[in-house]
C-alpha cells in the first residue's frame, strides 16, 4: 500500500475514534439532564424560531423528529410550520437502491408530510421517533423521488434544521461544527442535494443548514473540541436551547 494511503487510513482512523469518544462523553453527559430542562430548553427554541427571518422565509423546510429525550424537541416546531402553510419535509430512512462498495447501504431522504392529521398520525419506531410508513413514501412529495405526480424531481429545500449530538465553533475561522451520530446520513444527503441543485441551475441559492441544540451540546473551549473531517458540512447557524443564536463571521 502506498504510503500516502497509509497516512490518510490512519488520520481516518484517528477521527473517527476521536468523534467516538466524544459521542460516548455526550451520551453520559445528556443522559443526567432532567426531562424539565429539555422542555424548557425546547420551547426557548422554539419561540426564539417562530420570528428567525431565515424560518420565516423558508418556504420548504425540513425538520428532523426528534428522540424521546436529549435533544431538542420539535414537535411544536413541526406543528407551527405546517399550520403556516409551509411545506414540511421530514427524514425517511431507506435501503440504498445504487449498490456500489463506495455507497452507503442505508440512506435518507426527505419527504412531505401532507398536513397536521398526517404527521399526528405518525407511529414511534424503535427509538421513539415518529416515522412515515413506508407504504405511503410513493405517494409523498420528496427530495429524491422523481419524476412523478408530485413534482418531486423539481423540489429543492430552502432549509434544514438539523440534529446532533455536539456543537461548537471552531476558534481559527469561526465556522460552526457539528458532530452527528456517525452514520453519515446528513452528509451524503447534503451532498446529492447540492448536486440536484447544481443539474437545476439553482446553487446561487444553497439550502441553510441550521443546528438545534440544547446548551449542554455546545462545546466551549475549555471542554475540547469537535472532530471534522473533508466531509463535514460547516453549519449557517446554531440555535441553543438557553436562546442564543450562533453564526459564523459571514453571516453576522
Amino acid at each position: 500500500m502506498p504510503q500516502g494511503a497509509v497516512t490518510d487510513e490512519f488520520a481516518m482512523a484517528s477521527l473517527n475514534a476521536a468523534k467516538q469518544q466524544l459521542r460516548t462523553a455526550m451520551k453520559h453527559k445528556l443522559q443526567a439532564m432532567s426531562p424539565e430542562s429539555v422542555a424548557l430548553q425546547s420551547s426557548t427554541v422554539f419561540n426564539k424560531l417562530k420570528t428567525f427571518q431565515p424560518f420565516v422565509n423558508a418556504k420548504r423546510v425540513s425538520v428532523f423528529l426528534s428522540m424521546p429525550g436529549g435533544e431538542i424537541q420539535t414537535d411544536a416546531i413541526v406543528r407551527h410550520a405546517l399550520v403556516s402553510g409551509k411545506e414540511v419535509f421530514v427524514p425517511y430512512l431507506h435501503k440504498n437502491p445504487t449498490t456500489s462498495p463506495t455507497l452507503p447501504e442505508r440512506v435518507m431522504d426527505m419527504v412531505r408530510l401532507r398536513d397536521l392529521a398526517d404527521y399526528e398520525s405518525l407511529t414511534p419506531d424503535r427509538w421513539g421517533i415518529p416515522s412515515i410508513d413506508p407504504a405511503t413514501v410513493h405517494q409523498r412529495q420528496r427530495i429524491f423521488g422523481g419524476p412523478n405526480s408530485q413534482h418531486s424531481q423539481n423540489t429543492l429545500l430552502d432549509l434544514i434544521l438539523m440534529p446532533g449530538v455536539a456543537f461548537d465553533i471552531d476558534p481559527n475561522n469561526g465556522a460552526i461544527r457539528r458532530l452527528g451520530h456517525g452514520k453519515g446520513f446528513y452528509d451524503y444527503f447534503l451532498s446529492r442535494h447540492s448536486s440536484k441543485s447544481a443539474e437545476l441551475g439553482q446553487q446561487e441559492s444553497p439550502v441553510l443548514l441550521y443546528g438545534l441544540a440544547l446548551s449542554e451540546q455546545f462545546l466551549s473551549p475549555c471542554e475540547g473540541a469537535v472532530p471534522v473531517g473533508p466531509f463535514d458540512q460547516p453549519l449557517d447557524g446554531l440555535i441553543l436551547g438557553n436562546g442564543e443564536i450562533k453564526s459564523p463571521p459571514a453571516a453576522k
